[in-house]
């Protein structure tokens, strides 16, 4: 799936739709941990991943965006480190001259108020004023990988980023775990229109009939009878 097809497909979901096809689709669900939020609320990033880890000085990411595609999202490696913040304004006027879809920082942003006003996604564990004041010897595979959490993504990966936090899918399984995720967005959208119209949820998923079989099998899990009966509650 190139970029502009991604974004196009994402428009129409959300994370929380995707890390329910991870499940479905028995793969990890890989999230960036919840302290990772937009800089601005209501903020959406897709694309393929763009990685670098972070040494303590910008010419990683300068790096990385000289080679990088028009909807890329440069993921940042920063260890999370709370004591140093390591992308400002100027990578992200960057990164968005570059026709970057956003910016992903496990580590600290600065410069707030005019990453707001640029408009670029950016998604980072906070705010500090303080830049690096170090200066450590990179690694040899700076470009080739990403840490973000408990996660190693690559460009093998896309990253897909809203108001949820962030998450990471596997680009060879991406056409599948699109398609599970409207499947599962469509059935939550039936769902949520019949409770507007009075129809109780215990009463679409049948939930006195999971009750009763769960008397008689009570190794019955509730997401194995949502499973047989249609329903998307819980993936």
């Amino acid at each position: 799936m190139d970029n502009p097809e991604l974004r196009r497909r994402f428009a129409a979901l959300t994370t929380a739709h995707l890390a329910d096809a991870c499940v479905r689709a028995r793969l990890p669900v890989r999230c960036a941990p919840a302290r990772v939020h937009a800089v601005v609320p209501g903020s959406r990033l897709a694309g393929r991943v763009r990685p670098a880890r972070h040494a303590g000085s910008v010419d990683i990411f300068l790096e990385a965006l000289d080679g990088a595609s028009p909807g890329d999202v440069l993921v940042v490696d920063n260890n999370g480190r709370l004591d140093e913040s390591c992308v400002g304004d100027l990578v992200v006027l960057e990164a968005q001259g570059a026709g970057l879809d956003g910016i992903v920082i496990w580590g600290l942003h600065r410069d707030t108020a005019d990453i707001q006003a640029i408009g670029l996604p950016v998604f980072s564990l906070g705010t500090l004023p303080a830049g690096p004041q170090r200066l450590d010897a990179r690694v040899v595979d700076a470009l080739a990988s990403a840490t973000v959490g408990e996660w190693a993504v690559d460009r093998e990966d896309l990253v897909l980023g809203d108001d949820d936090g962030v998450l990471f899918v596997a680009a060879s399984r991406a056409g599948e775990v699109f398609t599970l995720a409207e499947t599962i967005r469509d059935t939550e959208r039936r769902q949520a229109g019949q409770l507007r119209a009075g129809i109780s949820l215990r009463s679409q998923v049948q939930f006195d009939r999971y009750l009763a079989q769960r008397q008689r099998m009570p190794a019955l899990s509730f997401r194995d009878h949502l499973r047989a009966v249609g329903g998307a509650i819980e993936e």
